[in-house]
């Protein structure tokens, strides 16, 4: 009888995933909704394999089977959480669970008989998942030890409450809504937990009436998008503590928490300022048993002449930074930040979480810069998506926000790419012979094959 071995790419410690083999193929949400295209959109598979001969290319595409879905941030149904004391090993690091945005649809990709040529096995109908969970516009997966999670960030109509919704690891079908309590939360965005302290956190954007026809500024300027962070009993399933981060901090978006499971702490992003319309980064952190927040990075708006700017800005000015992405490396070690309005990526040395360090910038497309790719090549937009490999060493970029917010401020239109930087101890460089063109197409969301450094989740800390 053979006996059954956990998925050689679960790994207990951080520092073990970082010795893991380097990814082959990178998938890529790539989107035809917003564009006027009349298709449905796909799954990318990018070679980035050095040696090969298609490195840099598309060698294959997942089209699904329904117009406009809007696909987002999709991820994988399990990780190394199932190595944690109450995770099931034998399950495997298989299927990548793709939920669209607008259509509340799951699709669900088997990439395990051939990695460069994933196949879609299953669909659950968005209507479904609203049956079952209340929720519908489904946002972010993650892979949980006991299920796999989806942030949703509206309810039946347009409006709230939005939240969280578990999937069945091995049918994937809706099992419920996450929340026995929820307390004060309403608006939901993204979600990551903190496995040791048995503690989910969330974050807030805003309900779908607010965001799906583009950015809404009188909504803004009443303060109808999110500006807290919210705590939760991850196996009560019932909200502790939420943190105000500041009347004037709107759209509370993407936690990277540490990986590091004696570290409870970790980042989150906020967009815009409204009275400066600068951006931020805010540590989240426990002390004497109470979560605190306190702002460790300004990104500042930069004065440019007003005919150089996309309608939208030209009252104020500026360019805003938009921060809208932020990545953590495995070591915990290096922040990189995507201000997609300026058109940076940036690298923070985060060693003290408390005082981070700026370590480099690259510069790729943007309002501000408009910086050409190292070969020459236009970049419409700027860095959005951002995703580290797991030794730290690459980081895939891409340049769409949503596709109805696209337009506003890029009013020219998005030719969608992927660039690779490497990083050497935080210090980038821009991949002078690696541009992927999507052409017509938006790209989003970058997973890599066998995991990368916002997929998983560990329950034991390195040596």
């Amino acid at each position: 009888m053979t006996a059954l071995a956990p998925d050689p790419t679960f790994y207990p410690t951080p520092a073990e995933a970082m010795r893991a083999p380097p990814e082959r193929f990178a998938y890529v949400a790539a989107l035809h909704t917003g564009t006027g295209i009349n298709r449905p959109d796909f799954i990318a598979v990018v070679d980035v394999d050095p040696k090969s001969e298609n490195f840099g290319r598309i060698v294959h595409r997942v089209e699904l089977d329904q117009v406009g879905d809007e696909l987002h941030h999709f991820g994988w149904n399990a990780c190394s959480s199932m190595l944690c004391p109450y995770g099931d090993p034998t399950t495997e690091r298989r299927y990548l669970i793709v939920p669209g945005l607008r259509s509340s649809n799951v699709y669900v990709l088997d990439t395990k008989p051939d990695p460069r040529r994933p196949r879609l096995v299953k669909k659950i109908p968005g209507e479904k998942i609203t049956r079952v969970t209340g929720y519908s516009r489904l946002h972010t997966v993650h892979c949980g030890p006991d299920a796999i999670y989806v942030s949703a960030l509206g309810g039946r109509g347009d409006g709230g409450p939005g939240g969280v919704l578990l999937l069945d690891h091995r049918t994937f079908e809706p099992l419920g809504r996450f929340e026995i309590e929820r307390g004060p939360q309403y608006l939901a965005y993204d979600f990551w937990w903190h496995l040791a302290e048995d503690t989910m956190v969330t974050s807030e954007w805003t309900v779908p009436k607010y965001y799906e026809n583009g950015l809404d500024l009188e909504a803004l300027t009443k303060g109808l998008y999110g500006n807290k962070l919210h705590f939760w009993d991850l196996r009560r399933r019932k909200h502790v503590q939420a943190i105000e981060l500041g009347k004037d901090e709107r759209m509370v978006l993407e936690l990277r928490p540490l990986h590091d499971p004696t570290k409870p702490m970790g980042f989150v992003n906020v967009v815009v300022n409204v009275s400066n319309l600068s951006s931020s980064v805010w540590l989240w952190y426990k002390e004497d048993g109470r979560w605190g927040a306190q702002k460790v990075i300004e990104v500042e708006a930069v004065p440019v002449e007003r005919d150089l700017l996309p309608d939208a800005l030209r009252p104020f000015g500026v360019v805003p930074p938009l921060v809208t992405d932020i990545n953590l490396s495995l070591d915990d070690r290096y922040l990189y930040v995507s201000c997609w309005g300026t058109g940076e990526l940036r690298c923070y040395d985060v060693s003290n979480p408390f005082e981070p360090k700026l370590r480099s910038v690259a510069k790729l497309g943007g309002i501000l810069h408009r910086s050409p790719h190292p070969s020459g090549r236009p970049l419409t937009g700027g860095p959005q998506m951002v995703e580290v490999s797991r030794d730290g060493k690459r980081v895939y970029v891409t340049n769409s926000l949503y596709s109805s917010w696209d337009p506003i401020f890029y009013p020219e239109g998005l030719r969608g790419w992927l660039v690779l930087l490497r990083s050497d101890n935080g210090d980038l460089s821009v991949v002078r012979d690696f541009l992927v063109d999507f052409g017509e197409a938006k790209a989003h969301q970058v997973r890599l094959e066998g995991g990368d450094s916002s997929s998983d989740s560990f329950c034991y800390p390195s040596p």
